[in-house]
């Protein structure tokens, strides 16, 4: 079986969304949302582009292989080496106490020190913020942002594909316009210079980039002194200089728009989110009255079909290259099985599993006799319960016997292995599409999950996640890492949807910001969004005696086959970390995917 061909035809995605919308009457449009967007700071970080997918418009030229079907020379046509990053012991904080952070000595006293470190990540202390003053080294003296300033920032490990058009970033190439994410290093670079200057130690910090404005476009220019102002406000909230950071925040404003270009935009935000925080710190009334606007369930948004991820999943490639590679695996450990069954941690919509069926529909040598989809829920009934129908219409449409059932639980604590009605003869498979990230908060959630999977003991879990440093009890370190992961968000969406486009209004203002000011402005437990790479994910799969396993060369050339369909797909950078898959956009890590096996 392992060399039998899984393809389901031509597959158009916006014609299934069309069907799974037009079987729910109740599934309105969230596009009424844009009314109400104004200068609204909602927004939130990577979920929605996990969501963003299922399936393209991808045409007959995709289909699910056995493993062997295509060759290690095909899909590596070409090969750039780099050095494999090795996971660091500060990775590893979380075992103390489930807090998720990288624990590590204390920051270095002085920049000196710090210069020495440039090539290597953040290391943190293992400690909230204290509300009293405190004496922690500038946002100019951390090695983080030195780091992003040397370029750093690059996907470790194996290139897969090599891009065509994108060329690395490390000098301004004449003639091409500096993306999000070189904007905020040449920024970063020139802040660094600047206060290393006044510290009497410049000589001893060295980047790639010129500190004058030479070469850069009059927009170019206007963009890094925006960072510029950014980077400094930040510095004095780290500092609790609040005021000061109020003036700086105030330039900000005269000089980003939520309309503008990527670089306004994300400093937009990012200034609304510092607001924010300064008003929790302070205690004031929020001048912008961010407290009073309506909420917007995200959660809520995404377990449904709506207009604004469907533009995602069509316009925006990452979704898909996590899912079409996922479900290729999927297909593989299932190839021999006749019941096979799918556990969906967090369902949302549901739309990827139309390419499953699709590919199992299609197999003739081994038919399957029943495809069952459990998915588990704490929430929203009615919306998961909405998305079982559509998939069970989907089903009856490709001729496929299927059984959708709902796991609802009050809380993950009461998950247990016989609400799942286990079969002996299915093959079980779990799927965790940005699931485990919202648990992180939770560890306990989160552990009870996961000994729930380790006594189902799947022939497969997959985990697609967002590879970003979201969780350090630092602010600075926080802040930052999320600036270059959004920058790069930005700048896609910049380039993959038009400015005018209500659904890139949407999702910027919405989804994109209760993330980002969850990232920035909260503390303690109001601060939810956690998230952690890939390295902190292995250590953790570990204790459940897991072992990650490779992707095969099929589900590999199901990435370089969603590529090649996106006018954008260039730009979106697909690198192994061991055999784990990142995808990134411009060399910015954003997602990575893994498969796992229990030992």
């Amino acid at each position: 079986m392992t060399n039998a061909m899984f393809s389901f035809g031509e597959f158009n995605f916006s014609g299934v969304q069309d069907k799974l919308i037009s079987t729910d009457k109740g599934s309105d449009i969230i596009m009424e949302e844009v009314n109400n967007i104004g200068k609204q700071v909602h927004s939130y970080e990577a979920d929605n582009w996990g969501d963003s997918g299922g399936f393209g418009s991808l045409g007959s030229d995709y289909g699910f292989y056995g493993n062997n079907h295509y060759s290690s020379e095909l899909l590596f046509p070409k090969f750039q080496q780099q050095e494999e990053r090795q996971p660091l012991v500060s990775d590893y904080g979380l075992f103390d106490a489930m807090q998720f952070d990288a624990l590590s000595p204390p920051f270095q006293a002085c920049l000196e020190e710090i210069a020495k470190l440039e090539d290597i990540p953040t290391l943190v202390p293992h400690a909230e913020p204290k509300k009293e003053k405190r004496d922690f080294p500038s946002l100019a003296g951390l090695d983080l942002l030195n780091n992003y300033g040397s370029g750093f920032k690059r996907l470790n490990g194996e290139r897969i594909f090599e891009s065509s058009n994108y060329t690395a970033c490390t000098d301004h190439v004449a003639g091409r316009k500096l993306s999000t994410e070189e904007i905020m290093r040449v920024a970063g670079a020139r802040f660094i210079r600047t206060s290393s200057q006044a510290s009497g130690v410049a000589s001893m910090l060295s980047h790639p980039y010129e500190f004058s404005f030479s070469g850069l476009s009059v927009e170019e220019t206007r963009d890094v002194e925006l960072v510029e102002f950014l980077l400094a406000s930040a510095e004095k909230v780290g500092y609790q200089q609040y005021e000061r950071a109020g003036k700086l925040l105030n330039r900000c404003d005269l000089l980003s728009s939520s309309t503008g270009n990527s670089v306004e935009r994300v400093v937009y935000y990012f200034s609304e989110a510092l607001r924010e925080k300064i008003d929790r710190e302070t205690g004031r009334v929020k001048p912008k009255g961010l407290g009073n606007k309506p909420s917007f369930d995200v959660d809520k948004a995404m377990k449904r079909p709506n207009e604004t991820s469907l533009a995602c999943q069509i316009k925006i490639p990452f979704g898909q290259v996590a899912q079409f590679a996922g479900i290729q695996a999927i297909v593989e450990n299932v190839a021999e099985a006749k019941k096979v069954h799918v556990i969906d941690l967090e369902i949302r919509n549901g739309v990827q599993w139309t390419g499953l069926m699709q590919a199992l529909a299609s197999r003739s040598d081994c038919p399957v006799e029943l495809l069952k989809i459990s998915a588990i829920g704490t929430s929203s009934r009615i919306l998961i319960e909405e998305t079982g129908k559509r998939l069970e219409s989907f089903a009856e449409s490709m001729n496929l016997p299927f059984s959708f059932k709902l796991v609802m639980v009050p809380d993950m604590l009461d998950l247990k292995e016989d609400m799942f009605e286990l079969d002996s003869e299915e093959a079980v498979a779990v799927y965790s599409e940005f699931a485990m990230r919202s648990m992180v908060a939770q560890p306990d959630r989160l552990e009870s999950a996961m000994r729930v999977i380790q006594n189902i003991r799947p022939c497969v879990t997959v985990v697609t996640e967002v590879e970003g440093n979201h969780n350090s009890p630092v602010f600075v370190t926080r802040f930052i890492e999320a600036l270059f992961f959004f920058g790069a968000f930005f700048d896609c969406v910049e380039t993959c949807m038009e400015r005018n486009d209500p659904n890139r209004m949407i999702l910027e203002s919405q989804y994109f910001g209760i993330g980002l000011r969850n990232i920035v402005a909260a503390e303690g437990e109001e601060r939810k969004i956690r998230n952690v790479k890939i390295d902190i994910w292995r250590a953790f799969f570990a204790r459940y005696g897991m072992e990650e396993i490779d992707l095969s060369p099929s589900s590999l050339y199901q990435v370089e086959l969603v590529l090649k369909n996106f006018s954008c797909g260039s730009s979106c950078t697909v690198n192994m970390d061991g055999k784990c898959l990142l995808v990134g956009w411009k060399g910015t890590p954003l997602q990575s995917l893994s498969l796992w096996k229990f030992l």
